[in-house]
């Protein structure tokens, strides 16, 4: 787990940050260390430098290749949800796309696991792990439905793009008592569920939180 220190990477001004957090605090978001890292991540330097204005709107914003950056409130409380299973060792998180997800994740948990199908995200987001110096994300150019079989047993798994059904594959990866948060439905209607495996057993308890809105989740591998 990463406790990092972000004050010469580019700050903008804090104020422009705490009215995000305001904001996040005003939808429900309580967990401090989730608002609290969000505070302090320099989200302007995951998007292109023509955005960088509106990196503090409570906003989804493009990164290219039809993928987004997702709005800050469902990054928290995405992050917010699968930290409330208790301290995480190992999460798989499916889409890295800019990066930014898992340099929250980073510093939460222990370890991160990253899968992306789109190289040159991939190499981006790769960038930004080394010049920040997160040497607890791991990354694979992949098929995010798969999710990383060689790593698993993931405590948490979560994903940042909306497949039609839960991918097998996903629930057979999570540890005993692991949790996935993945937003799941087609591109009219999307739904946030949050998978809890019962124990040891092939058992799992799902609960749909509310309705949200992201890209589908792709399969293969585009270079």
């Amino acid at each position: 787990m990463n406790s990092m220190d972000f004050a010469g990477i580019g700050m903008t001004s804090q104020r422009t940050r705490e009215r995000l957090i305001k904001r996040l605090k005003e939808q429900g978001i309580s967990n401090q260390k989730v608002l609290d890292v969000i505070r302090l991540t320099p989200r302007h330097l995951f998007i292109d430098e023509a955005l960088a204005h509106r990196a503090y709107e409570d906003t989804a914003l493009p990164i290219g290749f039809s993928q987004t950056l997702s709005q800050p409130y469902i990054v928290a409380r995405m992050t917010e949800i699968l930290l409330s299973a208790g301290p995480l060792r190992r999460v798989l998180e499916i889409g890295t796309g800019s990066g930014y997800q898992s340099t929250i994740l980073s510093q939460l948990v222990d370890t991160v696991f990253s899968v992306e199908r789109i190289e040159p995200l991939l190499k981006k987001a790769q960038e930004r792990f080394q010049t920040f110096g997160l040497n607890n994300i791991y990354t694979s150019l992949s098929d995010g439905s798969f999710g990383w079989n060689n790593n698993a047993p993931f405590d948490g798994i979560i994903s940042t793009a909306a497949p039609q059904a839960i991918p097998e594959q996903l629930l057979r990866q999570l540890a005993p008592n692991g949790i996935l948060v993945i937003p799941v439905g087609n591109g009219v209607s999307q739904s946030l569920s949050v998978i809890k495996r019962v124990g040891h057993s092939n058992e799992y308890d799902e609960d749909i939180v509310e309705k949200v809105k992201f890209v589908p989740l792709l399969t293969g591998v585009s270079h």
